[in-house]
């Protein structure tokens, strides 16, 4: 009900009622009946009770980030006649509007439907649709009915996959499948491993005849390494106490893109692959094969989220079970100090151990823009996070694991690159600027 034309247009019957009657003046009594006709046509076909059903549907409902989608809703009026009625579907904050609109105002009968549709895009994440809101009112806007409807929906917003080039890996421990990897052990392969002594049933194109002529007895043939697959154990950094916040997003958000196209570029060869979450809990997809593998993993990063647990502060509590012994361990992680113990017990333990680390000084330094005073200002404490970071990673190098130091502003496939073939090193890049020779 809209109160405060209620209450004016009231106020002025009474009134000019009251002054009729009292200075017994008819002109001012006819003056108030247009009043009352019009406050009666409000009462006649006024909303009664609303009796209003809705159904939402989205399509499609799992995309990836930008995709746009589109929502359709439908509403069934099961009550009375409602002359005009206000419908509203609030699009969550985490959308943006792409298409359509999402307001409808027209005229419902008994039994009548509105339909409304409207396309959306949004970042990465679970979207949860709001409650319909339903207002009903008379022509002339003097009675008004508000009612809140449910009508269920999600969206699944999983993170863009970057392609990227192979990353060469060299765990010790290898499947018994052909996969990219070389398995240190003669057999089917592609590359020269070494010369044996010929066997019944070997190729005879595979006979080495230089070898053999140097010898006066029997026959010697090439053998070849072969090629297999592995476990590649993917571990998300997501604490609180290592993520930068953003005004429109966040270094995490850099992380969870870097472990989406590191989980395809090594499913994509053939390799067993499993992720950890770790920050508000430990959530775990267990290790698998393919193209199911891969969507199981993009939904648990679609649902990613950082949080703060006191027993999660480091990684010291890292399930090392989850991760076969002595096979590849990929961790995305802007890196602290205290981590430096726990990685390199973990490559003492034969794990191998590659590092990609989203650079939380860079990004930071990035968010200060070009205010040339407050960039004076940081100037020293930002020179000093970059050599503690540096000699950080550093470290790491030095004990054996592979470090990939990554500005997110840099596409991600040029930086591993650089980093996992050494043209040039990164990490002497940043000794260089320092102006530390090394």
């Amino acid at each position: 009900m809209s109160m405060g034309r209620l209450i004016l247009l009231s106020c002025l019957v009474y009134g000019l009622l009251i002054l009729g009657l009292l200075s017994i003046k008819g002109s001012l009594v006819a003056l108030a009946i247009p009043l009352v006709i019009y406050l009666g046509a409000a009462l006649v076909y006024g909303p009664g009770n609303l009796n209003l059903s809705a159904t939402r549907t989205v399509n499609p409902t799992y995309v990836t980030q930008g995709t746009p989608v589109v929502v359709k809703l439908s509403i069934v009026n099961q009550g009375m006649q409602l002359e005009e009625v206000l419908i509203d579907d609030p699009i969550p904050p985490s959308l943006e509007l792409v298409e359509g609109e999402p307001r409808m105002v027209a005229p419902l009968p008994p039994g009548g439907k509105l339909e409304l549709s409207y396309t959306v895009r949004g970042r990465r994440g679970i979207i949860t649709f709001l409650p319909v809101e339903a207002i009903a009112s008379d022509p002339l806007g003097l009675f008004r009915r508000r009612v809140r409807l449910s009508a269920p929906a999600q969206l699944l917003i999983k993170p863009e996959v970057v392609k990227l080039k192979p990353v060469t890996i060299r765990p010790l421990r290898t499947h018994g499948f052909i996969g990219p990897l070389p398995a240190r052990r003669g057999g089917n392969g592609v590359n020269f491993y070494g010369v044996r002594d010929y066997q019944f049933g070997d190729p005879q194109r595979r006979v080495n005849w230089k070898a053999t002529a140097r010898h006066d007895q029997g026959l010697y043939t090439n053998e070849f390494e072969q090629e297999q697959i592995t476990d590649v154990g993917l571990i998300l950094d997501a604490r609180q106490q290592t993520d930068v916040l953003s005004r429109d997003s966040s270094l995490f958000e850099h992380s969870i893109r870097a472990a989406a196209a590191l989980a395809d570029v090594f499913l994509s060869g053939g390799h067993r692959v499993g992720l950890l979450i770790y920050g508000r809990g430990q959530e775990a997809t267990f290790p698998g094969y393919g193209k199911r593998q891969r969507e199981r993993i993009l939904r648990s990063l679609a649902q990613a989220r950082t949080g703060d647990n006191m027993a999660l502060e480091s990684l010291n509590y890292l399930p090392t079970r989850f991760f076969p012994a002595r096979s590849q361990i990929v961790l995305v992680s802007p890196l602290s100090a205290n981590d430096l113990p726990v990685l390199t017990s973990l490559r003492a333990h034969g794990y191998q151990v590659l590092v990609v680390s989203p650079d939380p000084v860079a990004y930071e330094r990035g968010l200060v823009g070009q205010d040339l005073e407050l960039v004076k200002e940081l100037e020293l404490a930002v020179r000093i996070a970059r050599l503690e970071r540096t000699l950080l990673l550093r470290k790491l190098q030095k004990v054996g694991i592979r470090v990939v130091d990554w500005p997110v502003d840099k596409p991600l496939n040029q930086v591993m690159h650089t980093a996992l073939v050494g043209i040039p090193g990164l990490m002497a890049q940043q000794f260089r600027i320092l102006g530390i020779e090394i």
